[in-house]
């Protein structure tokens, strides 16, 4: 079986190269991949300078239909590459993502979401002829419906100030130092996208170790966040000029450090199961320890075998914690509280557990 290359900037063809790769070998897929703007003449800012537009010709196709076989080609051989529990994430413009939206349906690809990147500072429309374009569109996919993947809710509501990660994520487009430039001073690249954004696409569906691969590797963004992030990762570009600069930028991102700093906040879910009962064994909470609830109007007493009792209720901390709320079912750990003497308030009860996990630990 033929090994896996890891953190290399692969010179080729996109199609060509994944499918030399062992299939079901790579975690996350991000591809940017030629968006066929279509551009027709030059265009000018009022000044009558000219903008510098992307013009190259590897984004230019003869019609729709050629850029969809594109399109199906290498979606066909990045999800014979994909993990069934990986995912793929792939960045346009109006010019083309409704195209490859179809074409990733088509194929089987489960979309999870849509997300836009709103750009809070997006180049104006010179001619005033339209609505100035101040979005790039995202699709993330799984390989399937039902495919078990990656998704670290708790790091993305931990990026975002404790609140829910939403699907508009407003950031500027990639300027100044950020900006690489040739020698003549001109961009590198002409679609450099911002780090930030893979940063937060990187972190939200992969672990630390896992692979990223990026089949349109560009200035090389993808393979930088990805190393610096402590991912394992690969980048394929077939133009030598961005080669260069992806490989001189990639060498001089410095090593992730270490796991500890690279890991992100656990789901809670994953963390280690704590009976009420090893509390009790351990002595944190005494038989007779008296709980109460938030509102203090119920109150329960810890039992030697790790059950509790109320007035009129026995059962574990989560049957009677419902019990004395006439509701259907309640998180004991968050609902029960112990009066603390040292903080003169109530704890609750998973402040104990905390501890525990981090002994544990």
């Amino acid at each position: 079986m033929k090994k896996l290359p890891q953190n290399q900037v692969l010179k080729g063809d996109c199609i060509e190269i994944m499918r030399s790769l062992p299939e079901e070998s790579v975690d996350m897929i991000f591809a940017d991949p030629p968006y066929n703007l279509q551009l027709s003449g030059s265009l000018y800012r009022p000044n009558n300078t000219k903008v510098d537009a992307v013009d190259d010709h590897w984004d230019k196709f003869d019609d729709f239909d050629a850029y969809d076989r594109f399109t199906r080609d290498w979606l066909s051989a990045a999800r014979r590459i994909l993990k069934p529990s990986g995912t793929i994430w792939v960045i346009g413009s109006y010019h083309n993502i409704f195209r490859v939206g179809t074409a990733l349906q088509n194929m089987g690809f489960w979309v999870l979401n849509d997300v836009v990147w709103v750009k809070t500072n997006p180049m104006p429309n010179f001619k005033g002829r339209r609505f100035t374009n101040a979005h790039e569109t995202m699709v993330w996919c799984s390989k399937d419906q039902n495919a078990r993947y990656t998704f670290n809710y708790e790091a993305m509501k931990a990026l975002n100030d404790d609140l829910q990660m939403r699907s508009d994520w407003t950031m500027p487009i990639c300027a100044g130092g950020e900006r690489i430039k040739g020698k003549d001073g001109s961009k590198a690249h002409p679609t450099q996208k911002p780090e930030a954004l893979l940063h937060r696409v990187i972190l939200s569906s992969t672990e630390p170790g896992q692979i990223v691969l990026d089949p349109f590797l560009g200035s090389g963004t993808t393979a930088a966040v990805a190393k610096r992030l402590g991912r394992r990762w690969i980048g394929i570009e077939r133009e030598e000029e961005y080669l260069k600069v992806a490989r001189r930028r990639i060498a001089s991102e410095p090593e992730a450090m270490d796991r500890e700093v690279t890991q992100h906040t656990t789901p809670k879910r994953k963390e280690p199961r704590i009976p009420f009962g090893l509390l009790v064994e351990r002595g944190m909470l005494s038989p007779g320890t008296v709980l109460i609830s938030p509102c203090r109007r119920h109150t329960a007493k810890v039992r030697a075998d790790g059950t509790i009792i109320s007035a009129d209720h026995r059962g574990s901390i989560h049957q009677v914690g419902a019990a004395v709320q006439g509701a259907p079912s309640c998180n004991g750990w968050t609902y029960w509280q112990v009066e603390s003497d040292s903080r003169k308030k109530a704890v609750p009860i998973d402040a104990y557990r905390q501890r525990v996990r981090a002994e544990l630990h």
